[in-house]
């Protein structure tokens, strides 16, 4: 499931390449028939993420409420003005894909619009220069900015948000709870956008064990996990994807201090899918277990605390 980074930078692309644009709105596949024709002819004055969750928003007062769950996933195509829009860079990373006409070596063709839709598209957002569609999400609806506000008011903090006090809200759910750390930051009702890597890594790199409870977690241990989510979560943004280690982890150290350098796939965790592995800073193999029906990995020997 891509988690909250992922729908950040959805969020950033739809901003980047409609808003303030009339959207054409449709469902090929037929599902969401009904809340297209709401929100078809209108246009997106904003899109936000919270979460797990990205709200596209249209001028009269309705907004397309998306989770994409395990198997969603946005596709982006149209010209070469679409393409330079994002801000965020391209190809887009996990729950985002990105089809484009570039044309033959003559130069790009002239966009007429988007194609024929394949496969089960579920809704389908057309402007001037290019179109998206959508796919397999768990949740797509038309609803009212008071439903949007119900949605937001069953949804912990958001770190890549981090309004103010928002950190305070997170170490005082996290106090009120004897339920272990690993599982609360999975709760998207104590932190939004936490999924099953960032939460493995999050935990290693504060060294802190998963069973802990949350009540015996102090205040200050808490706001630096919170800090360590907002920065790393950042970092997933602007880089598309889950990077949690340092330069020094990776091969030849400090190469990857160079701007734009990233490490490899098997260099950019701690702990996550490194079950059996030597763990990076102890040698201690990396251990596996189930909690909550997803899979938990930590190191025995730094994650005692």
């Amino acid at each position: 499931m891509p988690e909250g980074h992922s729908v950040h930078r959805l969020a950033r692309q739809f901003g980047d390449v409609f808003a303030g644009e009339r959207l054409a709105v449709s469902s090929p596949q037929g599902r969401f028939a009904q809340g297209a024709a709401l929100l078809d002819g209108h246009t997106l004055v904003g899109s936000v993420a919270h979460g797990k969750h990205l709200f596209l928003e249209f001028g009269h007062g309705l907004l397309l409420h998306v989770h994409l769950g395990l198997y969603g996933a946005w596709d982006f195509g149209g010209d070469d003005t679409f393409r330079g829009a994002s801000s965020i860079g391209a190809p887009r990373k996990v729950g985002e894909r990105e089809v484009y006409d570039d044309g033959d070596a003559a130069g790009p063709a002239a966009y007429v619009g988007p194609p024929a839709p394949v496969g089960a598209v579920r809704v389908r957002l057309a402007g001037v220069h290019g179109w998206a569609d959508l796919r397999g999400a768990t949740t797509c609806e038309a609803i009212t900015d008071v439903e949007a506000a119900a949605v937001l008011a069953r949804l912990g903090p958001d770190p890549l948000r981090n309004l103010p006090g928002d950190r305070d809200a997170f170490t005082a759910a996290v106090a009120g709870k004897r339920t272990p750390l690993a599982a609360l930051l999975m709760d998207q009702k104590v932190i939004a956008g936490v999924g099953n890597v960032y939460r493995a890594e999050l935990l290693f790199r504060q060294r802190l064990n998963p069973w802990l409870p949350g009540a015996e977690l102090s205040p200050d241990a808490a706001r630096r996990l919170w800090d360590d989510t907002a920065a790393m979560m950042s970092d997933g943004v602007r880089d598309g994807r889950i990077i949690t280690t340092t330069p020094q982890y990776w091969n030849g150290a400090g190469a990857g201090e160079a701007r734009g350098v990233l490490p490899a796939p098997e260099e950019a965790h701690f702990v996550y899918r490194r079950h059996g592995l030597d763990c990076r800073d102890c040698g201690t193999p990396v251990a596996l277990t189930e909690l909550g029906a997803r899979k938990l990995y930590w190191c025995p020997a730094c994650q005692q605390a």
